[in-house]
C-alpha cells in the first residue's frame, strides 16, 4: 500500500471536524489500509485521518498487537478518570499530562460496515479518546494539563 507524510501541528486540516463516512466503500478501505502502513513506520499507538491530511472520520488504534480500526466512531459511555502522559505523531518532540476517561464505550463501523461496540480502558480506552478527538480537531496539548518538550 502506501505510507502517507504525517501533518503536524499548524494544519488546518488537524483543526477541523472531520466529514462523515456516508458509505463504506473501496475508497475507504484502502484508506485505512494506508493508515496502518503509515502508523506501522511511524510507530505509533493510533492514527487519524486528519493526521494523513484526510477530513474523514476514520481512526485506528494498535495495542499489544491488537488493531482497532472505527469509522464514524463515538464515544457513548466514559467512567471514571485517570491521567497520565501522552504525545502524538503530528506534534512531534512534546509530550502532556492528560486527564481522560478510565473506561470508555465506544461504537463504530469496521471496514464491513458493520457496528462495533468495545468496551476499552488503560491505554486502548486513552488512545481511542485521543483519536477520536482528531476528529473534532482537537489536540491533546489544548487538554493537557501541562506540556514538556524533549
Amino acid at each position: 500500500m502506501a505510507v502517507y507524510k504525517i501533518v503536524e501541528i499548524g494544519a488546518e486540516v488537524l483543526r477541523e471536524k472531520a466529514k462523515e463516512v456516508k458509505e463504506v466503500n473501496s475508497t475507504i478501505i484502502k484508506l485505512l489500509d494506508n493508515m496502518i502502513d503509515t502508523l506501522d513506520v511511524a510507530d505509533g499507538v493510533g492514527l487519524a485521518a486528519p493526521q494523513i491530511g484526510v477530513s474523514k472520520r476514520v481512526v485506528i488504534v494498535k495495542v499489544s498487537d491488537v488493531l482497532v480500526e472505527l469509522i464514524n466512531p463515538v464515544i457513548v459511555e466514559k467512567e471514571g478518570e485517570n491521567s497520565a502522559e501522552e504525545g502524538c505523531l503530528s506534534i512531534p518532540n512534546v509530550t502532556g499530562d492528560v486527564l481522560r476517561a478510565a473506561k470508555v464505550r465506544v461504537q463504530g463501523l469496521n471496514r464491513q460496515g458493520e457496528l462495533l461496540d468495545i468496551q476499552a480502558d488503560k491505554l486502548l480506552a486513552r488512545a481511542l479518546q485521543h483519536e477520536i478527538d482528531h476528529l473534532e480537531g482537537i489536540l491533546f496539548v489544548d487538554v493537557a494539563k501541562k506540556t514538556y518538550r524533549s
